[in-house]
C-alpha cells in the first residue's frame, strides 16, 4: 500500500464532488449529470475496474477516481504514472443509446475538447488538442485520454479515462516533453475544482451530441477549433516501419487525420488505431 501525507497534495474531497456532480433520485439539477462517484486511494487502472464493474453491473455515468494508479496507461498500452495526489486520475462509462457503432471514436475526442474547455477557462493555460487524444500546453503533455469499449450492444458504451498532470515537479515527469499545470504557471491547481471543471464540460458535451442524434458535425467543428496537429508538417508513424510525412489539413467525420504526403497529389486520411505515432516535423 502506498503512503502519504504531502500537505501540498490535499486528498480529493469524494463527498464534496458527489454533492457537485452526482444526481439524487429527486434532483432536477441539470449540472449533476452523473449517477455516481468513486474515490479510492489506489488502484491498477480506474478503466480496468470500470470495465470489469460494468461487465456484472449497470453503470452507465459512473464516475472512478484514482489517487494512485500503479497500472496506468495510454494508447498503445503506454505507461502513465505519477507520484500519489499529484495528478487526476479518472474514469468514466457513458452509454450512447442509439448511437451507431461507428461513431464510438468519437467519445474520446469529445473528451479532449472538454478538457481543453475546462483547463482554459478554469486553470486559464492555453491548452490544445494534439490529434487523436492528447491536451497540450506549449507543445507539452499535459493530459492524455484513453477510451476502451465496455459494449456494442444493445447501445455502445464506453470508458473513458483521463491522467491529468496537476502538481507534478520537472524531476517527477516521465518523459521530457511532458508537463504539469503548476508548472504552466495554472491560476487553480485545486484538483477538487477541476475535476468538477473537466466532469461538467463532459457532460455538457456529451449532452449536446446525444440532443443531436449522435451528428458530428458540431462536434468535429469544435475538435477542429482546438486542434494545434492542424496546419502542422507531421510525420506518421504507422505499423510495419512504414511512415507518412506531410501537412496533416484536417480531421474528418469520422475523426480521422487528413494529411497531404509531401510530394504527392491528393490526401491521406488515416484513423488513431492504424498510428503509432504522431509527431511534427520540426524544420530548421
Amino acid at each position: 500500500m502506498v503512503m502519504w501525507t504531502d500537505l501540498n497534495r490535499p486528498p480529493l474531497n469524494a463527498d464534496n464532488l458527489r454533492a457537485a456532480l452526482v444526481r439524487g433520485d429527486d434532483d432536477s439539477d441539470t449540472r449533476k449529470f452523473w449517477s455516481r462517484l468513486d474515490v479510492v486511494q489506489e488502484t491498477g487502472s480506474t478503466n480496468a475496474d470500470l470495465l470489469a464493474r460494468a461487465a456484472t453491473s449497470d453503470c452507465d455515468r459512473h464516475v472512478l477516481l484514482a489517487e494512485f494508479q500503479g497500472s496506468g496507461r495510454g494508447r498503445h498500452s503506454r505507461a502513465w504514472v505519477s507520484p500519489p495526489q499529484a495528478q487526476i486520475a479518472v474514469s468514466a462509462l457513458l452509454t450512447m443509446p442509439g448511437m451507431r457503432v461507428q461513431d464510438m471514436g468519437w467519445l474520446p475526442l469529445l473528451t479532449g475538447v472538454a478538457v481543453v474547455d475546462a483547463l482554459r477557462a478554469t486553470a486559464k493555460v492555453p491548452a490544445e488538442l494534439k490529434w487523436p487524444n492528447d491536451v497540450l500546453i506549449d507543445g507539452r503533455k499535459v493530459a492524455g485520454i484513453l477510451a476502451e469499449v465496455s459494449a456494442t450492444a444493445p447501445d455502445p458504451a464506453v470508458v473513458v479515462g483521463i491522467g491529468l498532470n496537476v502538481s507534478l515537479t520537472r524531476d517527477e515527469l516521465p518523459v521530457e516533453h511532458a508537463t504539469s499545470l503548476v508548472l504552466e504557471g495554472a491560476e487553480v491547481s485545486d484538483r477538487d475544482t477541476l475535476v468538477r471543471a473537466v466532469l461538467r464540460a463532459m457532460a455538457d458535451r456529451w449532452q449536446q451530441w446525444h440532443d443531436a442524434n449522435w451528428d458530428v458535425t458540431e462536434l468535429a467543428a469544435a475538435y477542429r477549433e482546438r486542434c494545434g496537429t492542424l496546419g502542422q508538417r507531421v510525420r506518421a508513424e504507422l505499423p510495419g516501419g512504414r511512415e507518412l510525412i506531410g501537412i496533416a489539413t484536417d480531421v474528418d467525420t469520422e475523426g480521422r487525420v487528413v494529411i497531404a504526403p509531401d510530394g504527392q497529389p491528393g490526401t491521406v486520411a488515416v484513423a488513431a488505431g492504424d498510428i503509432t505515432h504522431l509527431r511534427p516535423v520540426r524544420t530548421e
